[in-house]
């Protein structure tokens, strides 16, 4: 996708407090291009900034979807105070929406998470508020994760998640992804009368990708990111 497909969600941080855009003065994961999408806190305020993609028909998807992509928690000022992640089925156009985010928890060592709340708080440690599941491996800082959310609405309302990985060592990209289930997350399903997460599951959104930040020189890393649509 193209980087004019792709528009800033409302009331994320700006660009004097994060700095983001493309650069090729960071290593890609293995098998990447010239570039990747990186984050950088200016300042310690607190809060997130998210992109989601603004194609037809993808601005909102009317069913669920399919999100993918490289993701990098980067060494920086500290290993905790920020997180990136995917996210699907956003319910408007500002990070105060509610969303799925399957991304990296704010911890050190951090562990792959996938929550449901809005983008604006970006994802916990991996035991923190919202967190529905969480995996079983975890991994330190400057690793690079190449992840996939599936959110497949059926017909009677519930909402199945599920999170993948394909292993980068094994399967760079620019080959066929190898994609697996992440080692302790089972499918979710986000059932239609709302009991599993304590709240009636998201059939219809935005996808992208987005960064939560609560301190100075955290970084975070993207490349490789695919969306399709449920249809």
């Amino acid at each position: 996708m193209a980087s004019a497909d792709w528009t800033y969600l409302n009331g994320g941080l700006d660009i004097a407090t994060v700095d983001r855009g493309v650069t090729a003065g960071i290593a890609r994961p293995p098998g990447g291009g010239n570039f990747l999408f990186a984050f950088n806190s200016l300042s310690a305020a607190q809060g997130a900034v998210g992109l989601f993609a603004n194609l037809p028909d993808f601005a909102p998807m009317a069913r669920g979807g399919s999100i993918r992509g490289c993701i990098q928690r980067g060494p920086g000022g500290g290993p905790t105070g920020f997180s990136p992640f995917l996210f699907l089925c956003g319910q408007g156009t500002s990070v105060n929406d509610s969303a799925y985010l399957l991304g990296l928890s704010d911890d050190e060592p951090h562990r792959v998470v996938l929550r449901k709340g809005a983008v604006a708080t970006g994802l916990p440690d991996a035991d923190g508020p919202g967190v529905l599941l969480k995996s079983s491996a975890s991994f330190s800082q400057g690793t690079w994760l190449h992840l996939r959310l599936d959110v497949i609405v059926n017909a009677n309302g519930d909402v199945v998640l599920k999170a993948l990985q394909n292993d980068l060592a094994a399967h760079p990209l620019g080959t066929p992804p190898d994609w697996q289930p992440v080692p302790g997350m089972a499918d979710f399903i986000d059932d239609a009368l709302g009991i599993n997460s304590g709240s009636q599951p998201l059939t219809s959104g935005r996808g992208g990708f987005g960064f939560a930040v609560r301190d100075v020189t955290r970084r975070a890393y993207f490349d490789s990111l695919e969306l399709s649509r449920q249809v």
